[in-house]
């Protein structure tokens, strides 16, 4: 399976304790990189997510988003802390026995008493194992969006790796008939400007450009990097760096192909392939 470095993925899940949900997205980066926007009730499953999500992907910038907002019953408090109001009327008898001026406690002071209300406490256990199943139905969707488009980005790939073959066809048998025809006129052209109409001296100087003009070699290899990237997405996997690395061995052939024309034909293939090749590119910097 072919992976692209972007997705995207949103679930909620209803808890007795409230409403969780989270949001993940990513966005292509050379290496692995996490950030993490975590409420603070579940702040201490951070490095469980991001075990979480290093075991399922190897490459992209991803956020993740995890948020909790209580249920309503929980907002509003349930009970009164009954021996906190017995220890303030204590501590109120006490301080008035000793100054008989001062003014009770209002209802509203009482009221607004650090902890004079008591509610049942938030289990954190409870509500970590939910949002971490939460956390694993996004990467499921997350994962399956990723698969996704790099499917679509594997199909454009081999498009192009279709065409670049058509062009090494099509160019490849009108070759040496190029290359001929070029040292001929070349021949010619040094007799002309030495005076002589044979001379082993010219042949020679042919021969040697004849070899640096030949682009057979760069024609063979071309084509085995291109089998070579039909076999990595084949294969699937996280293949975006062997793939990249694959589209700067064929951007260079082409350019030693079109550095070595001596014809126009041979020339315009050269910067079709490169267009595709970029074209290519383009595509392998989003795969995982």
């Amino acid at each position: 399976m072919i992976s692209s470095m972007t997705g995207y993925a949103a679930r909620t899940l209803d808890h007795e304790y409230g409403t969780l949900s989270i949001e993940l997205k990513s966005v292509n980066s050379r290496y692995l990189d996490f950030q993490f926007r975590v409420c603070e009730d579940l702040r201490a499953i951070e490095p469980a997510l991001r075990e979480l999500f290093g075991a399922r992907l190897a490459r992209g910038k991803l956020e993740c988003r995890l948020g909790f907002s209580a249920a309503s019953s929980r907002v509003l408090p349930t009970m009164l802390n009954t021996e906190l109001l017995r220890r303030l009327r204590a501590f109120q008898d006490e301080a008035r026995s000793e100054l008989p001026e001062a003014a009770p406690l209002s209802i509203n002071d009482v009221l607004r008493w650090p902890g004079v209300f008591a509610d049942n406490p938030l289990d954190e256990e409870a509500l970590a194992a939910a949002a971490l199943t939460l956390a694993r139905g996004a990467l499921d969707d997350f994962t399956a969006s990723r698969a996704r488009e790099g499917e679509k980005l594997a199909a454009v790939i081999l498009e192009r790796v279709r065409r670049m073959r058509e062009l090494i066809r099509e160019v490849e048998p009108r070759v040496p008939a190029a290359q001929a025809a070029f040292s001929e006129k070349l021949k010619q052209r040094l007799a002309e400007a030495l005076g002589l109409a044979d001379d082993e001296r010219i042949r020679q100087e042919v021969a040697v450009f004849a070899v640096r003009i030949d682009v057979a070699e760069e024609l063979a290899r071309l084509s085995t990097h291109l089998d070579e990237v039909e076999r990595v997405l084949k294969a699937g996997g996280a293949c975006g760096k062997r793939l990249d690395f694959l589209m700067q061995e064929l951007n260079r052939e082409a350019n030693t192909l079109g550095s070595k024309s001596v014809v126009a034909e041979i020339s315009q293939t050269a910067m079709d392939l490169k267009l595709l090749i970029e074209q290519m590119r383009e595509q392998v910097q989003n795969l995982e």
